[in-house]
């Protein structure tokens, strides 16, 4: 699967989405208004192309993206069980299985405490991904819901 495609597909799918790019790589905001100030630009889901942000699913090299996805805590739990506590020898989250295998939804490499998953070039996984990813978006609009409706809004 081509990182257009996913682009397309989230963009096409999900109302009030806003894809940012930068440095190659592509965040998806939800932001129906488009007037979320920078504090609140949270994304559930990026997609990364380089070893910018860590090396642990060597993505310089030619052809590799990731696709990151920000579950709820039940969501997350019920892939892969309570979040990594131990920390590997590069002060990682220990997560278990190896970032780098292709086509492989696994805990993300920094971010499992955060409930984040990612698959390194998805193609079989796909359909999971899908679901995954509306799980994600299904979180993000709730969590815009309810910082609207505790009138926490945020002057442009």
């Amino acid at each position: 699967m081509e990182i257009s495609e996913i682009s397309r597909y989230v963009g096409d799918t999900f109302a009030g989405v806003r894809a940012v790019e930068a440095a190659g790589d592509t965040f998806f905001l939800y932001d129906p208004d488009g007037d979320l100030p920078p504090q609140r630009q949270q994304p559930f889901a990026t997609i990364v192309t380089t070893d910018r942000y860590d090396s642990a699913s060597r993505l310089d090299a030619p052809g590799r993206y990731r696709l990151n996805v920000g579950l709820t805590r039940a969501g997350y739990t019920g892939l892969f069980g309570p979040v990594p506590t131990r920390r590997d020898a590069a002060g990682l989250p220990a997560t278990g299985p190896d970032a780098t295998v292709p086509d492989r939804i696994v805990p993300h490499p920094v971010y499992a405490g955060q409930h984040w998953v990612c698959v390194v070039n998805p193609d079989a996984t796909w359909p999971t991904v899908r679901d995954l990813l509306a799980e994600a978006y299904g979180f993000a609009v709730r969590r815009h819901a309810n910082h609207r409706a505790r009138g926490e809004r945020q002057p442009r």
